[in-house]
């Protein structure tokens, strides 16, 4: 998975440099989520500007991550969503789920 990460006012902001997030690097991204949260970070912002493509097990890790920081009463949010995966996530609701912004500033300033 190739991916940038840096701290932006007290998140982790992760932005995800691959077109596509499928079986072939899910699993790479779930686990970088998971390495992230048991190492204390609570406030995790992913930046999909690049993704141009998400399957299921893509949404599944992304779900991982936010399921996980939700136990710590932490915030993850999602940024940056192209037109066609945003199609995605609300063929499967999951717009609905995620907390999701239109660039990173807007999820930074927003702490609902």
């Amino acid at each position: 998975m190739n991916l940038n990460q840096e701290k932006i006012n007290g998140y982790s902001a992760l932005t995800i440099q691959d077109e596509r997030i499928d079986a072939h690097n899910s699993g790479d991204l779930k686990g970088i989520l998971l390495q992230l949260i048991e190492a204390g970070e609570d406030r995790i912002i992913v930046d999909l500007r690049h993704v141009r493509f998400i399957d299921s097990s893509g949404l599944g890790a992304l779900l991982s991550g936010n399921k996980h920081i939700i136990a710590k009463a932490g915030k993850f949010a999602l940024t940056n969503i192209q037109k066609q995966v945003l199609s995605m996530f609300e063929l499967t609701r999951l717009n609905r789920v995620f907390d999701i912004y239109a660039d990173i500033d807007e999820a930074c300033n927003n702490e609902s």
